[in-house]
């Protein structure tokens, strides 16, 4: 009998793990999908590879190879970028294996469409600048929503395994040899405006990604607890938890206060701690996103 109830529990978790998309969902995925990938080409055939400026990855590969060979830069970012597609649905799962395909497709015919359309400007500080910046928050959006324009990322998490490097420096790996081979094909100073340009995208990127509205996680231990997180709630509008804890060397009780405020308020917050408790322990984080819960802001007056 226990073995049936588990075996339910475990379909039960399987199947809200395994829940599809609703076809409202899908829609809103698709159309934010074909205006990163939109984005990213308008970024690359715009500015960057009329300039000889080449992004990381495997769509600085496809530059180099079109520019060599003289066929689409399309053609390459679509067939180099297939194999990771299987890769991707072996490794990640169906649903971000078919946003990945989609997205690249939509990349491929798109630079295929604008690569008869002329630079927008010659000078090669602002193509850089701009299209690094453009080519980020479609690439940015892209990824947000559950894709991918690019099999460098996947190649770096197989690689993790049998390397003793992270995912993060396998990559700049990757690219730092890409940007750098720019220089052979192109000029060492395509290859120097090459890197800004991946900079820039990849700032850029993180942004979109994480979003512009930052917040703060904010863990406060002090014995002036009920007054800190009563001033919290009443000038900063912020709801606030207590939790238990315990000090590992002295062994007492302490009550933590965590709360979620954004920068702007993280000042204030300050200067209520200080006010109550200058002694008091006050730890601050970056959170990328927040959802759900009671961290809405409410009215103050």
């Amino acid at each position: 009998m226990a073995d049936t109830a588990s075996l339910s529990l475990t379909e039960l978790v399987e199947k809200k793990a395994h829940r599809k998309l609703t076809k409202r969902q899908i829609l809103q995925r698709g159309l934010l999908i074909t205006l990163g990938a939109v984005l990213m080409s308008v970024g690359l055939e715009i500015f960057l590879v009329p300039n000889n400026v080449i992004d990381g990855g495997i769509t600085g590969i496809s530059i180099m190879l079109s520019y060599l060979t003289g066929l689409k830069l399309g053609i390459f970012i679509f067939v180099l970028n297939l194999p990771f597609f299987f890769i991707g649905y072996k490794q990640i799962g169906k649903t971000f294996a078919i946003s990945t395909l989609y997205g690249i497709f939509i990349l491929s015919i798109s630079t295929a469409l604008l690569h008869p359309v002329p630079a927008f400007t010659q000078d090669i500080l602002l193509a850089t600048i701009f299209g690094g910046i453009i080519l980020g928050v479609g690439v940015g959006i892209v990824i947000r929503y559950g894709g991918s324009l690019d099999g460098t990322e996947i190649l770096a998490i197989l690689a993790n395994k049998k390397v003793p490097f992270s995912v993060g420096e396998i990559i700049m790996f990757f690219n730092l040899f890409i940007l750098g081979s720019a220089g052979f094909v192109f000029s060492w100073d395509r290859a120097m405006y090459s890197i800004l340009a991946y900079f820039a995208a990849y700032k850029t990127m993180d942004i979109v990604i994480a979003g512009l509205d930052e917040s703060k996680s904010i863990w406060i231990i002090s014995d002036e607890y009920e007054e800190i997180g009563e001033a919290i709630l009443n000038r900063l509008g912020r709801g606030v938890t207590y939790l238990t804890g315990e000090g590992a060397y002295s062994r007492d009780n302490k009550k933590v206060i965590f709360c979620v405020i954004n920068r702007l308020e993280e000042a204030k917050l300050k200067d209520i701690v200080t006010n109550f408790d200058p002694s008091a322990f006050l730890a601050v984080g970056d959170i990328a996103e927040v959802r759900g819960g009671r961290f809405k802001k409410k009215d103050i007056h």
